[in-house]
Formats: structure tokens, C-alpha cells, sequence
């Protein structure tokens, strides 16, 4: 089952498009045109509601809805004869878009709130493939495949500090084996096991890095990974969220369409562990309409699925530049427009280190600069507080409502 925000943000936006005057006049109606929705989801909405919880996230939502359904480049005050939603099941083939509502089979809308995840995907998927052809099942361990040594030594102060009753070697755990690591480690590591684990971050961090870099013989190559981390594909689609700034509402442009208008003029990436075994990558855009270059800068991290040395690696692709400053991610009306004062640019952006020494910073290190704190909005129609609709502080990970690829 979905997480309930998730359910309440993706349903709440979706009641916003149909012209309900206020979120509880449309909960209470259950709007025929809102399709796709078992009895049991729209149920756990109406209690959250009418009932006081998740109120704020879904008046946010609510309000996202309404202003797609007035906006010119959304459905011009039409009220929709039929929204579709997809819910928590994963599609039959392999889909591109990150949509959870499909309105009028036309408009694919994605319910992004207070996640700056792009995507989830198998280190071989993204590493090796960049993107391009799903991982056969069945892939070796990322771990031992990048990093054999290091994996193993970490193992083996692992089974020293919690139980040397283990099986001595990684191939011979079970699922139970892995399961009584993940419950003794899942806080913190034993602290003798803090500097090996610090080693193998670093030699994962490396050797991916390398991997990665070396499936990238050319822009073109790099231009078209970009584009695949950043899920612009070959059908427009819009994104409605929420971050630390305000609200999210916004056009994704295609391939085609981000050709007009920008050029790649560089892309990097490099090693910088910080707490598990981590890759930034940062993009130069030259933005052709305007004879300015524009920066976006993501990261990505490698970590076990379902706990430390439980479940198959994985590779969480984020995003660290604000999605409205992201070249393609074009507003949804002219109030949400950037001012050129506040328009993201390559100056004062971190460079890839040329030394080893730069590897291994810190998450610190790569805080935003005072220059990437100041891009915002124009005021909103709305005012809008984070913290007064019960978002909290934005996370790495944990924000709402997005699905993975």
C-alpha cells in the first residue's frame, strides 16, 4: 500500500482540478471523475480530511490542483471529464514518466512533495546501462563487483563485532544471516567497524565513479544521461509539489524542446562519500535564449535496500538544484517565474577535484552556497509555510509521493 501522504497529496490534487470550491465540499462528494480509486483509499482521504490529519499537505495539494486546472498551459478552467489515477501498483512495461495522475488520457501529472529524489534504480542500471536498458535480472552484487576486497574486509569486522558465529564468507549468508546484521547495525556501526566502513565507502565511491565516467565517452553520451536522470522524455508532463521555497508547479519539457533553448556545455562527476559510498554530478548548461550558463548539481547514493546487508544494493538519484531552477522545468504560469537576479549560474559552483585529496568530502562541504539559497519565487498567489501544513524540515529521501524507476 502506498504511504498515506502519498495517497492524501496524489488524491488531493486531483480533487483540485474539478472546481470544487474548498477540499471538504469535494472529499465529501467523491467526484465520479476522479477514477482508479479503490473504496479503501478514498476512505483513509476523507479521515484524513475531515479529520484533522495530513490537513495542511492536502490543502497544499488541493491548492496545486486548482491553480493546473486555471493555468493557460494547463487545462484553461476546463473541469476535466476524467481523472485517472495510478495509484501504488508498478506499471506493466517499463515507464519513463514519473506520473501518478493522467488527466483526460492527455495531461500526465507528477505529485512531487518535498522530495528532491529523482529516481531509484539499480547501480548496473545507471552506472553501466546510463539509463538506457534496464539491468537483466539477476545482476551481481554492486559491491562485490566494484569494490570484492573491501566489501569482504568490511564483512569481516562486521561478523567480528556482532557474531562470530556468522558464516565466514559473504556468499554463505542467509536471509536470516542478513537480517541479524541489519537489526544489530541498524542505528550505528560497532564503532571498531566505523573506519573500515569509512574505507569501503571510499573505495565503492571510487571505483563507481570510474565506471560511471568510463560509460561516458562523450557529451552526447553524458547529455543524454542527463536527460534520463532529470525524466524528461519524449511526452511533456507537469509536476506539482511543494518544497522548502513554496510551491512546485511546473511544465517538463521534452528532449526536443530542451534543444531550442539549451546546450550542455559540460558534465562532470566524481567521487565524495559522505556517510555511505556517494557520486555528484554536476551539469554546465548554456542557456541559448538568454546568453547565460545555468548550473544543476545532483548526487547519487549507493546503499543497501532494506538495511545494512540486507537487500540488493541501490542506486538514489538526487537532485540538489531547486527543480525551478533546473533547465527544461519551465513554470506553470508567469508568477512562478525565476527573476533574472535570482537565476541559477555556473559561477561560484563547485568544481570536480583534480587531487585525490578532495575525495571523501563531507555532505557539509557541499552545503548550497549563499548564492543557491537565494533563488526563489516571485511571491506566490498563495502564501505558503512548510512548516504550518506539517511538511518539517525537507530530508535526503524521505519526501512524499514520489515513485522511483
Amino acid at each position: 500500500m502506498a504511504d498515506e501522504r502519498t495517497e492524501v497529496t496524489e488524491l488531493a490534487t486531483g480533487l483540485g482540478m474539478l472546481g470544487f470550491p474548498g477540499l471538504d465540499e469535494a472529499v465529501v462528494a467523491r467526484p465520479g471523475e476522479l477514477v482508479n480509486v479503490p473504496d479503501a483509499a478514498f476512505a483513509r482521504l476523507q479521515g484524513s480530511v475531515l479529520g484533522g490529519h495530513h490537513l495542511g499537505i492536502a490543502s497544499a495539494a488541493f491548492a496545486n490542483g486548482q491553480a493546473f486546472l486555471h493555468a493557460d498551459c494547463g487545462l484553461r478552467g476546463r473541469r476535466p471529464a476524467r481523472i485517472e489515477w495510478k495509484g501504488p501498483d508498478r506499471p506493466p512495461g517499463y515507464d519513463l514518466l514519473p506520473a501518478d495522475l493522467r488527466v483526460d488520457h492527455v495531461y500526465l501529472v507528477s505529485c512531487k512533495y518535498r522530495s528532491r529524489l529523482l529516481m531509484n534504480a539499480s547501480p548496473s542500471h545507471v552506472f553501466d546501462n546510463r539509463l538506457a536498458v534496464r539491468a537483466a535480472a539477476g545482476a551481481p552484487d554492486w559491491y562485490e563487483a566494484v569494490a570484492p576486497g573491501a566489501y569482504r574486509d568490511l564483512y569481516r569486522a562486521v561478523r567480528a563485532e556482532v557474531d562470530p558465529t556468522l558464516p565466514s564468507s559473504l556468499s554463505a549468508l542467509t536471509r536470516r544471516d542478513r537480517q541479524h546484521i541489519a537489526g544489530a547495525c541498524a542505528r550505528r556501526w560497532p564503532s571498531r567497524v566505523d573506519a573500515v566502513y569509512a574505507e569501503f565507502c571510499s573505495a565503492v565511491s571510487s571505483a563507481t565513479a570510474a565506471r560511471w565516467s568510463a560509460s561516458l565517452p562523450t557529451l552526447r553520451d553524458r547529455e543524454l544521461l542527463l536527460w534520463r536522470m532529470l525524466r524528461l522524455s519524449d511526452t511533456p508532463y507537469f509536476v506539482l509539489g511543494t518544497d522548502r521555497q513554496g510551491f512546485v508547479r511546473l511544465r517538463i519539457a521534452t528532449p526536443w524542446d530542451w534543444r531550442q533553448q539549451f546546450r550542455l556545455a559540460s558534465f562532470d562527476l566524481w567521487s565524495s562519500p559522505a556517510g555511505q559510498p556517494r557520486i555528484e554530478w554536476h551539469a554546465h548548461v548554456l542557456d541559448r535564449r538568454r546568453s547565460t550558463e545555468r548550473a544543476v548539481r545532483g548526487h547519487v547514493e549507493v546503499r543497501w535496500s532494506h538495511g545494512r546487508f540486507c537487500g540488493v544494493p541501490e542506486a538514489k538519484i538526487y537532485l540538489d538544484t531547486p527543480q525551478r531552477a533546473v533547465p527544461g522545468y519551465f513554470p506553470l504560469t508567469p508568477a512562478d517565474e525565476l527573476t533574472p537576479a535570482d537565476e541559477p549560474t555556473a559561477a561560484g559552483e563547485p568544481t570536480p577535484p583534480d587531487e585525490p585529496a578532495a575525495v571523501g568530502e563531507t555532505a557539509a562541504a557541499r552545503e548550497p552556497t549563499p548564492a543557491d539559497e537565494s533563488l526563489r519565487l516571485l511571491p506566490a498567489p498563495t502564501l505558503f509555510d512548510p512548516d504550518a501544513v506539517g511538511l518539517g524540515p525537507a530530508g535526503t529521501g524521505a519526501g512524499i509521493g514520489h515513485r522511483g524507476g
